[in-house]
C-alpha cells in the first residue's frame, strides 16, 4: 500500500518582496511522497520516497530527515538522485526510517528549499505518512505466567544419582579387574626375581638373532635397556626415567655397582643409541657381554652384602 500526497505547498510565514512572482513560480512546483509499506510494526524499517519537480535552473534542497530522539528517526543516510526533463528538473530523496510509537506517525522530514532567480522558497512536508501497530498481543490479560520456582529444591537432583551409579559401576569394574589379575598371577606362579627376569630377557634377545640380521646397534641398546630395568628393580635410586649421567650419580654411593665399567658402557651405548654411531659385529658382541657381566657382578655383590649383613645381625 502506497500513500501519495501531491502539491503539498506551504509558503513561508514572512513573504519576501515580489511575492506575486514567487506565487507564480510556486504554482509550477510539484511534489509527491510515497511510503512503503504503509503499515508497519514498532521497530520495523520503512521507506519514504520524496520527489520534487521544479522549473529548470532551480536549485532543490531536500530535507535532511527527522531529528534523532523523535518517535520516527532515520536508520540510514538519505539517498538522492536528480533527473531533468523538458523545462523541469526533478530530484528524488529516499529515506529509510523506523518508528518507535504506535498509531499514525508523521515522518517530519523537514522543509524543501527551492532557490529560483536568487530567491529561496521554503515548502513544509506534513501529514501522517505511516501507521504503526504494536507487536504485543491484542489481549495479554489471558496470558498466565508460570508459577515461581523454589530457590532450593528438597532432595538431590537426578544427575547426582546418575553420577553416583556411574562411579559405583567403575569401582566394581576396577575390583573385578584387580581380582582377575591376581588370579592370573597366582596361576602363573610366584613373581620372578629381578635377576631371573634379566636373564630371561637376555635369552629372548639372543633368540631374535639381531646381530646376524644386521641390527647390531639395536641389539646393543636393547641389552642396555634390560640392564637398566634390572638396576631399577634392585636399587630404588636407579629410576628407569633417569639419563645415563643422572643414573650414575644416583648409584654413586652403591658399592655393588662398578661405576667405571658402567660409565664406559653408557658412554659408548649412548653414541650408538642417539648419534646412530655404527658398530661392528665383534664390538657389538663385546658390549653385550660387558652389559650382562655388569648385571651378574652387581647381583652377586648384592647377594653377598645381604648375607654378610644377616650374619652380622645374628652375631649381634
Amino acid at each position: 500500500m502506497i500513500g501519495v500526497l501531491l502539491a503539498l505547498v506551504v509558503l513561508p510565514q514572512a513573504a519576501a518582496p515580489g511575492s506575486a512572482q514567487q506565487g507564480g513560480a510556486a504554482s509550477r512546483v510539484e511534489m509527491g511522497i510515497a511510503v512503503r509499506p504503509a503499515v508497519v510494526t514498532v521497530g520495523e524499517p520503512f521507506v519514504v520516497t520524496l520527489r520534487v519537480r521544479a522549473p529548470l535552473g532551480a536549485d532543490i534542497g531536500m530535507p535532511v530527515g527527522p531529528d534523532s530522539g523523535l518517535s520516527v528517526e532515520s536508520v540510514d543516510p538519505r539517498q538522492e538522485t536528480t533527473a531533468t526533463d523538458t523545462g523541469f528538473v526533478e530530484r528524488t530523496a529516499v529515506y529509510r526510517l523506523v518508528a518507535w510509537d504506535t498509531g499514525g506517525q508523521s515522518a517530519r522530514l523537514g522543509d524543501v528549499v527551492i532557490t529560483m532567480n536568487g530567491r529561496a522558497l521554503r515548502y513544509t512536508i506534513a501529514g501522517d505518512t505511516v501507521h504503526v501497530s504494536s507487536v504485543l498481543p491484542a489481549d495479554s490479560s489471558r496470558r498466565v505466567p508460570k508459577p515461581e520456582r523454589d530457590v532450593l529444591v528438597a532432595g538431590l537432583p537426578w544427575w547426582v544419582w546418575a553420577l553416583a551409579a556411574l562411579a559405583a559401576a567403575l569401582l566394581t569394574a576396577l575390583v573385578i579387574w584387580w581380582w582377575r589379575r591376581r588370579r592370573h598371577r597366582a596361576r602363573d606362579g610366584p613373581t620372578l626375581a629381578p635377576i631371573q627376569v634379566a636373564r630371561r630377557e637376555f635369552a629372548r634377545l639372543d633368540a631374535l638373532a639381531l646381530a646376524e640380521a644386521g641390527e647390531r646397534g639395536r641389539f646393543v641398546t636393547l641389552n642396555e635397556d634390560v640392564a637398566r630395568d634390572y638396576l631399577a628393580a634392585r636399587i630404588p635410586a636407579a629410576l628407569r626415567s633417569l639419563t645415563s649421567t643422572e643414573l650414575l650419580g644416583a648409584v654413586h654411593d652403591v658399592t655393588a655397582v662398578p661405576l667405571d665399567r658402567l660409565a664406559s658402557l653408557f658412554a659408548e651405548t649412548d653414541l650408538i643409541k642417539f648419534a646412530r654411531r655404527p658398530v661392528t659385529r665383534e664390538r657389538a658382541g663385546e658390549l653385550v657381554a660387558e652389559t650382562r657381566a655388569i648385571v651378574e657382578d652387581v647381583e652377586r655383590t648384592l647377594v653377598e652384602q645381604a648375607a654378610a649383613a644377616e650374619q652380622a645381625e645374628k652375631a649381634a
